[in-house]
């Protein structure tokens, strides 16, 4: 009799939580239409709510008298940033879900380990990433989405030129490492505008970002030590 009370108890507990974080949610798209709201969910600490929109996450009550923007929370104890490990865990990406037949492959080594980075052609840091720390870590198959920004014109055309290449991952190194491109019109059938929609679709705003085969998201060009202790 007692297992099953608990359980009543238990089951009515959530079901107050869920309708208060349905209402609450319904408060933030009535003063916020625009924002797409990806997870609300209640926190261990008094009345605060965590709001994940996009690649943040902001903390409300559940009346909606304030917001906390790009504030922390970090278990005083342990000095873990909790925000950060949250985040983690709502940006995860499934690596498997990825399309690589639309990605540049190359593979050093055995290449057994595996990545996947999302790079513009004229991004300096993308650049970087590969000329002075990519260069440095072997045994790796690195699977490269094109991903072309607004910020960068001329990114587009030239990505298409690397694709319709015939040896696409020569032509992304001999771009990257000596800019030249490949003497082609850029006019095959390309999966550009399809990788564009899918990087807005995991929220990934700049360049590179690396996801490795876990699903955690790196972005810059970090240096190549401390990719190889993510991989490992």
């Amino acid at each position: 009799m007692t297992k099953i009370i608990t359980i009543f108890l238990c089951l009515f507990i959530s079901i107050i939580a869920f309708a208060k974080e349905d209402e609450l949610r319904k408060i933030i798209k009535k003063t916020y239409p625009e924002l797409n709201i990806t997870s609300l969910k209640k926190t261990d600490y008094n009345d605060l709510y965590e709001v994940f929109i996009g690649n943040q996450i902001i903390y409300t009550n559940e009346n909606f008298d304030f917001l906390i923007v790009e504030g922390r929370v970090v278990d005083p104890k342990t000095k873990i940033d909790l925000t950060e490990v949250r985040l983690e865990e709502l940006t995860r990406i499934n690596f498997n879900d990825l399309p690589l037949s639309d990605a540049i492959k190359v593979v050093k080594g055995n290449g057994k380990r595996k990545i996947a980075i999302f790079s513009d052609v004229d991004c300096p840091y993308c650049k970087r990433l590969e000329k002075e720390e990519l260069s440095n870590v072997d045994n790796i198959t690195m699977y490269t989405f094109l991903y072309p920004l607004a910020i960068h014109p001329e990114a587009e055309e030239k990505s298409k030129k690397i694709w319709c290449a015939k040896d696409r991952a020569e032509a992304w190194s001999e771009y990257i490492f000596k800019d030249k491109l490949p003497k082609n019109s850029g006019d095959c059938k390309t999966p550009i505008n399809q990788i564009l929609k899918l990087g807005k679709d995991l929220g990934i705003s700049s360049t590179p970002t690396i996801i490795l085969p876990n699903g955690k998201r790196v972005a810059g060009a970090i240096p190549y030590k401390q990719l190889e202790e993510y991989l490992q």
